[in-house]
C-alpha cells in the first residue's frame, strides 16, 4: 500500500501545472544545444554516453545507493524527466513508476522491445525487503536484460536510433560510436562465456537477477534472496543448503560483497563467493565494461579456489 500511495502521489503531482517542457530544460542547461536524455538505470546511460558522445548531456538521476529498479521518483525529478529529449526505459517491467508517471511518449524509447519475445518469467515470485526500496518483489518478468551482451547490443541500437532521429546530420558519428561499443559488447560475451565454462556453469546466487545471463551461457544457476548488507535468516540458510546439496554448486554469485560474518558461514559450508555486480547503478569507479570484467576476474579467482 505505501508504494501505491507515492504512485497515486507521483501521478496527481503531475496532473497539476507548473513549468513547461522548455522551461525546465532550460532550467536544467541554460543555452546548451546538446540532447538531454534520461536513463533509467546506468547500462543505459552508458550506452547513451558512448553513443552521443558530445552530442549529448546524460542525466541519471537515481540517487547512489538506491536501487535504479525500485526507486520513487519526486515530482520534481519526474518533471526534469518530462523535459528531456530523449526518455530511455529499459522494458521488461523496470522501474515501475514509468507506467504510471505523465511522460511524453513521443520521447519514450523502450530499449529492449525489439526483444520482448526473448522475456524471461520469472518462476516462485518473492516479496523481499532491503534498502531505502521498501518492500517489493522482482516482478513476473526477469528484467536485468542488459546482463545478455546479444540483448545489450539491440538495446544500444535502440538508443543510437533515438539519438539519429533527432540528429540526422550526426549520423554517421552516432553510427561510429554505436560500432565501437558493439565491438566491445561482443568481445564481453566471448569474455564471460570463457569464464563460465566447464565446472563454472553450476553455480548459486545471492538474489533472483542473473536469469538473462544464465539462460546466454547455459548455467545451472539456483537463487535465493540475501542481502549484502543483511544476516540472512536461518530458514534463509536451510534454503542454501538445499539448494547447494542438491546442485553440487562451489562458487556463489553475489550482487556485492557481504556481511563478513555472512563470508564465514559460506565458508564454513565450503562455498566461494564471487561478487558480480549487475551495474544497474552508476559505480563510483570505471564504467559498465570494467565492472563487468571485474565480475569476470572475481569468478575466475573463486572457481579457481573450487578447484584447487
Amino acid at each position: 500500500m505505501r508504494h501505491v500511495a507515492a504512485w497515486c502521489t507521483i501521478a496527481i503531482a503531475l496532473g497539476c501545472g507548473g513549468e513547461s517542457d522548455d522551461t525546465r530544460r532550460e532550467s536544467m542547461v541554460g543555452d546548451d544545444s546538446k540532447l538531454m536524455v534520461v536513463a533509467v538505470n546506468y547500462p543505459l546511460a552508458y550506452m547513451a554516453e558512448r553513443i552521443g558522445g558530445d552530442l549529448v548531456r546524460v542525466d541519471y538521476p537515481v540517487p547512489d545507493g538506491i536501487d535504479p529498479a525500485f526507486w520513487q521518483p519526486t515530482p520534481e525529478d519526474i518533471g526534469r524527466i518530462q523535459a528531456a529529449d530523449v526518455i530511455l526505459l529499459n522494458g521488461a517491467g523496470y522501474a515501475k513508476w514509468t507506467a504510471v508517471a505523465t511522460l511524453p511518449a513521443s520521447r519514450i524509447i523502450v530499449t529492449s522491445a525489439g526483444v520482448e519475445e526473448q522475456y524471461l518469467v520469472v518462476e516462485g515470485n518473492v516479496s523481499h525487503t532491503h534498502g531505502p526500496e521498501g518492500e517489493h518483489s522482482h516482478g513476473e518478468v526477469a528484467f536485468t536484460t542488459w546482463l545478455d551482451p546479444t540483448i545489450a547490443i539491440v538495446q544500444a541500437t535502440a538508443v543510437a536510433e533515438a539519438i539519429m532521429a533527432i540528429r540526422p546530420a550526426e549520423r554517421d558519428e552516432i553510427q561510429s560510436n554505436l560500432e565501437r561499443l558493439i565491438v566491445d559488447l561482443e568481445e564481453l560475451d566471448r569474455e564471460l562465456a570463457d569464464a563460465f565454462g566447464g565446472s563454472n556453469r553450476v553455480l548459486l546466487a545471492s538474489h533472483p537477477v542473473y536469469q538473462y545471463l544464465a539462460r546466454r551461457y547455459d548455467l545451472q544457476l539456483s537463487s535465493v534472496h540475501f542481502e549484502p548488507d543483511e544476516a540472512p535468516s536461518e530458514l534463509a540458510w536451510s534454503d542454501l543448503e538445499r539448494l547447494r546439496a542438491r546442485s553440487g554448486a562451489g562458487v556463489m554469485l553475489w550482487e556485492a560483497e557481504p556481511l563478513p560474518q555472512t563470508r564465514e558461514r559460506l565458508a564454513g559450508m565450503g562455498l566461494r563467493l564471487a561478487v558480480f555486480d549487475p551495474a544497474g547503478n552508476r559505480p563510483a569507479t570505471g564504467d559498465y565494461l570494467s565492472v563487468m570484467r571485474s565480475n569476470i576476474a572475481n569468478l575466475e579467482t573463486s572457481a579457481s579456489a573450487v578447484q584447487h
